[in-house]
């Protein structure tokens, strides 16, 4: 049976049980509870985790899930402006029906439910999520002709959102050609131990941005050219990563680059065995902060959905942005370099992630989404990260947003898995990209940020 077709049944079954319940004048507002998104934004980083989806994917899974749940809000909440015409190839969504009512926070978690499970591996784990979830929203009395609707509302959205998003070019890339070593070429990329993977999405660039005319709209300035020579300026920014790994200071840039490290592809070898360890991607942790923040500041379901949305927004684009960069300039890993010209035996405080180097990952995606998040909540907003606390790490505080994009990509320097030069750069492509999707993307009037 089609998985579509299972998942509408788990929804009758629902409705079924809510002509049993007791119907409650306050339905609406209690419906409206930021807690229900949070819930399966965390499922769904959970599941991420659990099916190990590389950072770009998992990135793609927030986005569409999250645009899903935003525009179905946005259907029935005049402050907020639909994101149809302002996403790239986003057409207008189908309307509610004059005159009825609906419950809009109900077809929002509908929406994000519905695309969330389309875009994972683990479906079960999904259903087993929606039907607590749903079981929850089914205690709040809603009126049986309102839940009917609005669910029905929910689903139409979620078609929408899919058929928009299998137009992205992801079915395409899923099958093009795996990435080609240059083995001859000294300063070009090669796997890194312990598992020695292949290139991890190569095709990236092609995939469909959200709001960048194309993948090379924030192209960066090349890295700094290959050299081995012990008086180049290479060899003096390896130097720098192998010195770093070895300061006094050593405790606490070990503490940052374990809290940032993010790295779902951790691999672990003991005799013949091979097994890998677990964590979070690095746009989970943003998706994570943009939940302290939403949760920190009260803020209602609207603003959740506003902030998860841009939050993914940003990341996706980043993501893109710096992949195209990543497989253009194809640079050699510090731990390949450091171990074949200064050390053979020097082994970086991370894991080196399975793609080339240039840019840094996290110095794009963090700057996107801090740009994005200072951008709807303050400047100056401080609070406690505890996004790590589950996976056994401590919670660290900040004063904003982009002095966390700062540690965030800094981490990389500590970590032993970028040079500087990846880091800074990486950071002004992040920021230029937070900023387009700001100048692009209107939520509310008046909400238009700075180019």
């Amino acid at each position: 049976m089609h998985r579509s077709a299972l998942f509408l049944i788990l929804i009758l079954s629902l409705l079924l049980l809510n002509t049993c319940k007791k119907q409650n004048p306050n339905f609406q507002a209690d419906a409206a509870n930021p807690e229900f998104l949070h819930r399966t934004v965390t499922a769904l980083t959970d599941i991420i985790i659990h099916d190990i989806f590389s950072p770009p994917v998992a990135s793609r899974i927030y986005a569409y899930s999250s645009i899903a749940a935003y525009e179905c809000l946005a259907a029935g909440d005049p402050a907020l402006k639909s994101l149809a015409g302002q996403l790239n190839g986003l057409a207008a969504i189908t309307t509610p029906e004059e005159g009825q009512e609906y419950c809009f926070p109900l077809a929002a978690v509908t929406a994000q439910l519905r695309v969330g499970k389309a875009l994972i591996f683990s479906e079960q784990t999904m259903e087993e999520h929606a039907v607590s979830l749903y079981a929850s929203i089914d205690s709040l009395g809603i009126p049986d002709d309102v839940y009917k609707r609005s669910v029905a509302y929910g689903e139409r959205v979620a078609e929408h959102i899919m058929s928009w998003a299998a137009k992205d070019n992801y079915k395409e890339t899923r099958t093009a050609p795996k990435f080609s070593l240059d083995i001859n070429n000294p300063g070009r990329w090669q796997p890194t131990p312990p598992a020695y993977m292949d290139g991890v999405e190569p095709n990236w660039r092609q995939i469909r941005p959200f709001v960048l005319d194309s993948a090379q709209q924030f192209k960066p300035n090349p890295p700094t050219p290959f050299s081995s020579d012990k008086s180049s300026r290479f060899y003096a920014e390896a130097m720098e990563v192998y010195e770093v790994s070895q300061a006094a200071d050593e405790a606490e840039k070990r503490n940052i680059a374990a809290f940032w490290d993010c790295n779902p592809y951790v691999s672990h070898q003991q005799g013949h065995v091979m097994f890998a360890t677990k964590k979070i991607t690095p746009g989970g942790h943003w998706m994570g902060i943009a939940a302290v923040a939403s949760r920190s500041s009260k803020a209602n379901m609207a603003k959740t959905a506003e902030a998860y949305a841009m939050t993914a927004i940003s990341l996706m684009d980043g993501f893109i942005s710096c992949w195209d960069e990543k497989y253009r300039s194809n640079l050699i890993r510090p731990e390949t370099y450091i171990n074949r010209y200064i050390d053979p035996e020097w082994r970086p405080m991370l894991q080196t992630p399975p793609f080339p180097e240039y840019t840094s990952g996290h110095s794009v995606i963090s700057r996107a989404a801090a740009v994005v998040l200072t951008h709807l909540f303050g400047e100056n907003f401080a609070y406690v990260d505890t996004v790590e606390i589950p996976y056994g790490l401590p919670a660290r505080s900040y004063k904003g947003f982009l002095q966390a994009s700062e540690e965030a990509a800094v981490s990389r320097l500590y970590g032993g898995i970028h040079y500087r030069p990846a880091i800074t750069e990486g950071s002004i492509q992040g920021e230029r990209v937070g900023r387009h999707v700001l100048s692009r993307v209107e939520t509310r009037e008046g909400m238009l940020g700075e180019r």
